[in-house]
């Protein structure tokens, strides 16, 4: 007997889902920011996907997928895909305007990535080149 993928609904849509514990999902952020600062969008990718696949709360799927898509806007961009790079800015600015509170729970400064995605958005429109964009931490503060 075989066993059907598990899924999850997202935006409507059937999304897989592979349940991961909170530290593995942690793991696989924490790689994949890893990778994304060092240049490596693609590698960026690929370790952020089972933390997206790993969670079953919305908003923190909706941060790791909103993450996933500006990793795979900058893939596009080192490929010389302006209208990938278009889609995956749009994509992400949706699933993180979805992200609430998670951006907080894993660091991320979710209004300014924003920010910073309106803006290259903006840049692409108007036919300007862009980059690779920062992703914003919140600053933790030791007590």
């Amino acid at each position: 007997m075989t066993t059907r993928p598990v899924t999850i609904q997202e935006n409507g849509r059937g999304k897989a889902y592979r349940p991961l514990p909170e530290a593995a999902r942690r793991a696989a952020f924490d790689a994949g920011l890893e990778a994304y600062d060092r240049g490596d969008a693609f590698l960026a990718h690929e370790h952020l996907e089972p933390a997206w696949m790993g969670a079953s709360d919305p908003a923190e799927r909706a941060l790791h997928a909103g993450l996933i898509k500006t990793a795979a806007a900058f893939v596009h961009l080192a490929r010389g895909n302006p209208a990938g790079v278009a889609k995956n800015l749009a994509g992400a600015e949706l699933r993180l305007a979805n992200a609430g509170a998670a951006g907080p729970a894993w660091g991320i400064d979710v209004p300014a990535l924003l920010g910073l995605i309106r803006t290259a958005h903006a840049r692409l429109d108007r036919g300007e080149p862009v980059q690779p964009i920062p992703i914003p931490r919140l600053e933790v503060r030791v007590p």
